[in-house]
């Protein structure tokens, strides 16, 4: 199912990770896409209230986790620049959706980097 929000269909995800040179492309091209599948997922659940969200941010999270091992594998690992800009999508995703008052530690709250 194609995204709907034109907001998110319009992002460059994690465009400060691509334009560094430290983060692999091939590697940084999976966490947008688990950025994007978040999106899809929140189209067509609608979670009702940030409880709900949590369980498909926390999800994406822990695919996140799993994507540490490709960056050590790459010669690198998710450090401040990255945590951060992961951070910032999570925050955009949970604002663009109508969840303005998320806080990003929760939406995020099962992360090992």
């Amino acid at each position: 199912m194609p995204l709907a929000d034109a907001r998110i269909t319009d992002r460059p995800f994690l465009r400060s990770l691509y334009r560094d040179g430290y983060y692999p492309d091939h590697v940084v091209d999976r966490g947008r896409d688990i950025l994007l599948a978040l999106c899809a997922r929140i189209e067509a659940d609608r979670p009702a209230d940030l409880p709900a969200l949590h369980v498909l941010t926390h999800a994406a999270t822990e695919e996140f986790n799993d994507l540490e091992t490709a960056f050590e594998e790459a010669g690198g690992m998710i450090e401040t620049v990255g945590r951060e800009a992961i951070a910032e999508e999570f925050r955009f995703v949970a604002e663009t959706y109508g969840f303005t008052d998320a806080d990003v530690e929760e939406l995020i709250a099962p992360r090992e980097w």
